[in-house]
């Protein structure tokens, strides 16, 4: 695996870190960040947490969010402010320790390679992963392979590198879980360059906020406001 020296080279990286009620796993995702990546700029965005997820941290590594405002925009206000800062590439994972922080330079080398724009950590849909999650996976990651004409093993996954611009350009509506749908599929249209890089699958104990429901339907809405892509295939 290739150190953070050689994966990032000379790139400023920010990694953004969508946290609410997290402070039981928030710890040791931060200090294997600080392991993987050190010199990058960490910034924690506490969504509403009433646990005391951030408590301790530095203050300028603390974005706030007053009351919880979803998943997707704590993640376009830790975007943004990466890009404000002057970041050339950002790193998104999640605090409930599903991402495993050790394979963030794996993310980078794509982008310091100048080989893609957004690189996709993507899990396998066995094992750990629930069968639920599975099936969901698995349609969305296709119909997201013939949105974009690239293959797309895993469209739901929330560890992602991408450039600033990738960033800046890509700025979806959505503010809950399925912001990250949105964002992937801008950039399949855009056409920015799309790669994945295998991922460990990771679920763990940390309960999860998503509601399979709701989060469903709005995921299913994404999808639907490309469906002439989905039935005519990437041009």
């Amino acid at each position: 695996m290739p150190d953070l020296a050689e994966a990032g080279g000379a790139l400023r990286v920010a990694v953004v870190i969508p946290a609410y009620q997290a402070a039981a796993t928030l710890g040791n995702v931060l200090a294997g960040v600080r392991t993987a990546a050190p010199d990058a700029r960490v910034l924690v965005v506490d969504d509403g947490s009433t646990d005391g997820t951030a408590r301790d941290l530095p203050a300028d590594q603390v974005l706030r969010h007053p009351a919880n405002l979803g998943k997707g925009a704590a993640l376009r206000t830790g975007i943004d402010r990466a890009i404000a800062d002057g970041a050339d590439a950002i790193v998104t994972l999640d605090a409930d320790g599903q991402h495993a922080p050790e394979h963030i330079p794996r993310l980078l080398a794509p982008l310091a390679e100048r080989r893609a724009d957004l690189v996709l950590g993507a899990r396998a849909r066995t094992g750990p992963m629930p069968l639920p999650r599975r099936v969901t996976n698995w349609v969305s990651s296709t119909l997201a392979t013939r949105i974009g004409g690239v293959e797309i093993p895993d469209a739901q996954t929330g560890f992602r590198a991408f450039s600033a611009e990738v960033g800046l350009f890509n700025s979806p509506d959505q503010s809950r879980y399925d912001f990250e749908a949105a964002f992937l599929l801008q950039a399949l249209v855009w056409p920015w360059r799309v790669v994945s890089v295998t991922v460990p699958t990771i679920y763990g104990g940390a309960r999860s906020y998503f509601e399979t429901g709701r989060d469903t339907w709005r995921m299913a809405r994404v999808f639907w406001g490309y469906r002439r892509r989905i039935l005519s295939g990437a041009r």
